[in-house]
């Protein structure tokens, strides 16, 4: 893994845990996040009414990851939650962008 994000491609950094980590919104990765946490525009609906859970959250971030050699799903979770809620928005953000506009 880089660690280094390349917008062409979508992709986006995410610092935490001691990690850099690249989310990737990928077909695939969104596929993947849509089989296990329903319909993406209801989570894009959840998150612009500040009802999306942290579990959304994290599986949703989990299966963009470019790589999931740096930590454990678990892991990614509680790294999250003591990163606090404000510093992983923008990745929020930049994924829920890319699932309603496209690159």
């Amino acid at each position: 893994m880089s660690g280094v994000a390349n917008p062409q491609r979508g992709e986006v950094a995410l610092e935490i845990g001691g990690a850099r980590l690249v989310v990737r919104p990928s077909f695939a990765a969104l596929v993947a996040a849509e089989a296990e946490l329903g319909p993406l525009f209801d989570l894009v609906e959840r998150a612009a009414e500040g009802k999306l859970a942290l579990a959304d959250l994290v599986g949703l971030f989990w299966h963009c990851l470019e790589t999931r050699e740096a930590m454990t799903r678990e892991a990614l979770g509680e790294a999250v939650l003591a990163a606090g809620l404000a510093r992983v928005t923008p990745v929020l953000k930049a994924i829920l962008h890319q699932i309603l506009a496209g690159r």
